[in-house]
């Protein structure tokens, strides 16, 4: 966008690509980008990926618009709290000195759709 610095090596069209990609399958930029250079080599392109690094910095200045997957109509939704135990050092730690007076707990608040059972929300403080 600016005149300043390096010329972009990478269209918007191609981080734009990659970011999608990361998104449908659920992958890290790093393994976005070892699927997508797989891809090249199976089809004998001589094109590289861009790197993770470059999709990182550029993912923050280019649009890119997810359409969610509709979940449908939830007829029930079950939201549900339980705390849990953090462990730092291990158990052994405790089983040799003693318990500690501080224990750290968090709570995990969890929103499930009650026919399909998917986890719709999740949150920990």
């Amino acid at each position: 966008p600016s005149s300043r610095g390096r010329p972009q090596r990478y269209s918007d069209l191609a981080i734009t690509t990659v970011l999608v990609i990361k998104r449908v399958f659920r992958l890290t930029l790093r393994a976005a980008q070892g699927f997508i250079d797989s891809i090249f080599s199976l089809m004998n392109v001589p094109l590289r990926c861009p790197d993770y690094s470059c999709v990182s910095r550029r993912a923050k200045s280019v649009n890119v618009s997810f359409k969610t997957p509709t979940r449908g109509e939830i007829a029930h939704l079950v939201i549900d709290s339980t705390g849990l135990k953090v462990f730092g050092e291990g158990e052994w730690k405790v089983k040799k000195h003693g318990q500690e007076r501080r224990r750290i707990w968090r709570k995990l608040h969890l929103a499930v759709d009650s026919n399909t059972h998917e986890i719709i929300c999740a949150d920990l403080s």
